[in-house]
């Protein structure tokens, strides 16, 4: 560790925003180990950061509206944009790791403080990135489709068949997934998806893009981003034991129709559960992602604090994807309505990370 906060002494400079009466001392020593480190209020975060800036440390009480109120209307600005973001939490604050994204960290730390844990996440914060030839962006898009488009196929395919589908299965697409999407645009994904694929296939890489696409607007770590992906990707793989005349009906479905669609989430759930291998967090996904904060979703009706953040956030990009698709039995709405219309849905859905959420609904068209 000594050999590396020599070699990094001299290049980073870290801002760090606190509002705890001891201007966070104990933080600040630790940070002080890679870098030079100023110490300011969080109603003193700078409007345009300094040139030689190399992230922001902010240790916030989020419970309290003013300072969240004050530190979202600093971050919003472009200039913090390219910049690492490290909030800094209560443990026991619910949700804390969705508010901080929502306010635009690119990653979180919870107290109690563990000096080499966020020493990792600064190092973290300054990977090697290799350069990328803009030439190659097609087949890197293409090739993302591909792998995403293979997951679906075990998916909706072989499963039906009684072949399992394996976590490996889609752990080997994420990284061309993610690169796709990183390296060409939203737009791309969802024009070269649009062209070539229908249906459920469709909805699922609808899904994994938007997740991609919102999970990198929000600076996510990448871990934290192949997590969404792979939970979207697989979101809806109980429809495998959906008959494809139901999914694909031109009509209204009936009572009983429409409650056999509705058991897909649970026939995903126990279908991977019992192959194993699956992280719980996936399976948390599969079976709740149509869930609503308010208790009216199914199939177990969670409410609030009971619904997680990768849920919430899959719920959003789940709906909006569903309202601006084609599908059999309409046509497919604006996105300016679409978000209207999740804006209407009230407690339903988590409406802060719903407004987070508005750049990338409307920044790629």
């Amino acid at each position: 560790m000594t050999a590396l906060a020599n070699n990094q002494t001299s290049k980073r400079r870290l801002l760090l925003a606190s509002d705890r009466s001891d201007q966070s001392n104990e933080l600040a020593s630790i940070l002080r180990s890679v870098g030079e480190v100023d110490t300011v209020p969080t109603s003193d975060i700078p409007e345009q950061p300094g040139r030689d800036l190399s992230g922001l440390v902010v240790d916030i009480n989020l419970r309290s509206p003013e300072a969240v109120q004050l530190v979202r209307a600093k971050l919003q600005a472009d200039a913090y944009r390219e910049m690492p973001r490290l909030f800094v939490l209560a443990d026991a604050l619910h949700h804390g790791t969705m508010q901080a994204w929502a306010l635009g960290a690119t990653d979180t730390i919870s107290r109690p403080l563990q000096p080499e844990a966020i020493l990792q996440r600064i190092r973290a914060a300054f990977p090697d990135t290799a350069a990328y030839d803009a030439t190659d962006r097609g087949k890197t898009l293409n090739r993302g489709v591909e792998a995403a488009h293979a997951v679906l196929a075990k998916m909706f395919e072989r499963m039906r068949a009684g072949e399992p589908l394996k976590f490996e299965d889609i752990v080997a697409a994420e990284s061309k997934i993610l690169k796709a999407i990183k390296h060409s645009s939203l737009r791309e994904w969802l024009t070269t998806v649009g062209c070539h694929h229908v249906g459920s296939y469709r909805h699922c890489l609808f899904v994994t893009g938007f997740a991609v696409a919102f999970a990198q607007h929000l600076g996510m770590r990448e871990d934290d981003q192949r997590r969404l992906t792979r939970a979207a990707l697989l979101h809806d793989v109980g429809k495998a034991f959906v008959p494809a005349t139901l999914l694909e009906k031109p009509g209204k479905l009936t009572d009983e129709e429409m409650e056999e669609v509705r058991q897909h989430p649970r026939r995903g759930y126990e279908a991977l559960a019992a192959q194993g291998g699956f992280p719980p967090e996936m399976l948390d996904v599969v079976l709740h992602h149509h869930e609503f904060l308010d208790g009216s979703g199914y199939p177990n009706g969670l409410s609030s604090n009971q619904i997680s953040d990768i849920v919430r956030l899959t719920t959003i990009v789940d709906i909006y994807a569903a309202l601006v698709e084609k599908r059999a039995y309409r046509l497919q709405f604006t996105h300016a309505k679409a978000f209207s219309m999740m804006e209407e849905m009230g407690g339903k859905l988590d409406q802060q990370l719903l407004q987070a959420f508005r750049p990338v609904a409307f920044g790629h068209y």
